[in-house]
C-alpha cells in the first residue's frame, strides 16, 4: 500500500499537480497530527466544490451580481493560496 501511494505521489508531481509546497505540508505532519495533509486536502476540495457551487448559483440568476461573483472569485483565489500543493 506504501508502494502505490509513493507511485501515486510521483505521477502527482510528474503531471504538475504537486509541487515542492506539497512536501513542506508533509512535514508539518507528526504523530500529534498523522492525519494532516488529509484533513487539508479535504477542506481545501469541501471548499472549492462550496465556491464553485456558488458561482455557478450566481451566474443562474441575470442580470449578474458582478460585486457577488467578484467577491467569490477572490475567496476561491484567496483558498486556492491558503491550500497551495
Amino acid at each position: 500500500m506504501q508502494r502505490q501511494a509513493a507511485s501515486m505521489k510521483r505521477n502527482l508531481f510528474n503531471q504538475d499537480y504537486l509541487d515542492e509546497q506539497f512536501n513542506e505540508l508533509e512535514e508539518l505532519q507528526d504523530d500529534d497530527n498523522p492525519n494532516f495533509v488529509e484533513e487539508v486536502v479535504n477542506l481545501f476540495f469541501t471548499d472549492s466544490v462550496r465556491l464553485i457551487r456558488n458561482v455557478d448559483l450566481a451566474l443562474a440568476n441575470e442580470p449578474y451580481d458582478f460585486g457577488r461573483l467578484d467577491d467569490l472569485m477572490h475567496q476561491f483565489k484567496g483558498s486556492s493560496s491558503r491550500y497551495n500543493f
